[in-house]
């Protein structure tokens, strides 16, 4: 979350985990710069980096924003209310989900093409997806996860090969 965070796990020998909820994740990229320094100055081989974000995956685009955009209403407009944060809504969650925002929903195709980029952009080893999302129900969940391992996660590998 900080550049001292960044630097405590290098100087501790710990990977890095970003976790990445708002926002472009390109905007990290500083963050493991400092990270690889880091790591240069303290004598210590290369690490695994990894980053961490919401998202949902569902036959399409239409259906999995429509899944995912009650839970995430639900869950910024709690935390917001806490932050002083203005109420979420819809304008704002298709922003999300756009290529400048940090939430991973749609079809397998545009889940996959953003990992992927999200993976270039900061040369991360791992991206770990947070399925659960708030009101959520069980079986639309299992079949984002479904869908991670057995059509986004094969896509990823061949967008980066």
């Amino acid at each position: 979350g900080t550049p001292e965070s960044v630097v405590r796990a290098a100087r501790y020998g710990y990977g890095l985990m970003l976790a990445i909820i708002g926002g472009p994740a390109q905007r990290f990229r500083p963050f493991v710069d400092l990270y690889h320094r880091s790591l240069d100055g303290f004598g210590r081989s290369s690490l695994p980096i990894g980053v961490h974000s919401p998202g949902h995956i569902a036959d399409t685009d239409e259906q999995a924003w429509d899944e995912a955009y009650p839970g995430f209403e639900t869950m910024n407009n709690t935390i917001g209310r806490e932050r002083g944060w203005p109420s979420y809504n819809r304008l704002r969650f298709q922003h999300d989900v756009g290529p400048e925002g940090s939430v991973y929903a749609g079809s397998p195709e545009t889940v996959a093409r953003k990992i992927a980029d999200t993976v270039k952009a900061l040369g991360v080893d791992r991206f770990d997806l947070k399925f659960s999302n708030g009101t959520m129900s069980h079986e639309k969940m299992m079949r984002s996860i479904e869908l991670y391992g057995t059509v986004v996660k094969p896509r990823v590998l061949e967008l980066l090969a």
